[in-house]
């Protein structure tokens, strides 16, 4: 599939990968820490920043009813009222400008993930170059419509998504504008095990729908994304605080600066290291050649003298004649006097 260009980005594997560090509710309520995490992220030398555009008003109901309490034991948020947990975990919809502004003061591009048709006008009011959608809004095909309808490319977390629902997804977003896509292998589960990862998932998902295709990763440390770049993903989304210990929603399965600049690096690594089917040696390997072994006489031999085991020796360095030539060498007579370490060449024969 073709690259796509992300404001002044290119996305593809021409390119490096595309690192977005995500907020989400790891600045704790406080605008500064946000500003913080903003100023953190520019000095890691990710490509991006991601915020979350929601309050708990838009995303839920403020209700006790079991359906609107988290019931699982896997969970971090286990036993907590949806409500609740978005009222803690939102970014104050004011703090978006200057946020925003804030990221290009410090050279990084910035965008959002709307969770509801609202966000959307509200982010697109404020020039967000490309919209976000999550992994749980891969279904609510009305709000990837209107996001899609802006125009601005899109990208989609498809954590739990199935083939039939990843394509829907797709389709509605081609069908209500959005030429470029990319879609975000994603395990939704908080933090994940990176035995759920399933990476080989990037380069089918590639396949089937003729997009860019990178991961959202919420397992622990860097070594599930920088695979993943082998494994052909172009863009890395990873949440992003200045310290776990102070806590946080997301903090748990969140990388600290020093981590994030990790990453920056070792999947610019990853990504040099693909290159292409190649056997016989680099041009940066041709010196290593003379580390390999060759036929070398182990003593001063005359000419007419018979070539033994006890006159030559395969050994390093490998300036000599190829060992595959031992065995044809052996009970031969010398042509010529040969000294001991001198090369020898099948003219010696």
């Amino acid at each position: 599939m073709s690259s796509i260009k992300i404001a002044d980005r290119l996305i593809g594997q021409d390119a490096e990968p595309f690192i977005i560090a995500e907020m989400s509710g790891n600045h704790n309520g406080s605008k500064e820490r946000a500003l913080e995490i903003v100023r953190a992220a520019a000095q890691c030398g990710v490509d991006c920043l991601k915020f979350q555009t929601y309050t708990a008003d838009t995303l839920t109901l403020d209700s006790d009813l079991d359906d609107f309490v988290i019931r699982d034991d896997k969970s971090l948020w286990n036993g907590r009222r949806l409500h609740d947990l978005y009222q803690e975990a939102h970014t104050p919809w004011e703090w978006h400008a200057d946020l925003f502004a804030a990221a290009a003061e410090h050279g990084v591009m910035a965008f959002s993930t709307p969770f509801d048709e609202t966000a959307v006008d509200f982010l697109d009011s404020l020039g967000v170059p490309m919209f976000k959608i999550a992994s749980f809004e891969l279904t609510h095909l009305p709000l990837i419509a209107k996001a899609a309808a802006t125009g601005k490319p899109l990208i989609m977390s498809t954590g739990m998504g199935t083939i039939d629902e990843i394509e829907e997804a797709v389709t509605t977003a081609r069908s209500a504008g959005a030429n470029d896509i990319v879609l975000l292998k994603c395990t939704s589960q908080y933090p994940a095990d990176a035995s759920d990862a399933n990476l080989m998932t990037i380069p089918d998902m590639a396949r089937r729908f003729g997009v860019q295709v990178g991961l959202s990763d919420h397992t622990a440390g860097t070594g599930v994304a920088v695979a993943a770049v082998v494994h052909g993903a172009t863009v890395i989304e990873k949440h992003f605080t200045l310290s776990r210990a102070e806590g946080g929603v997301d903090s748990a399965f969140s990388l600290e600066p020093w981590e994030m600049k990790l990453l920056k690096e070792e999947t610019r690594r990853a990504w040099l290291s693909r290159g292409t089917v190649h056997y016989g040696g680099t041009e940066n390997e041709k010196n290593s050649r003379a580390f390999r072994q060759s036929i070398y006489p182990s003593q001063d031999i005359q000419e007419g003298e018979i070539f033994s085991r006890a006159n030559l020796k395969i050994c390093r360095p490998g300036t000599s004649l190829e060992p595959r030539h031992f065995a044809g060498l052996l009970g031969k007579p010398a042509r010529r006097a040969i000294g001991k370490g001198e090369r020898l060449t099948l003219d010696d024969l």
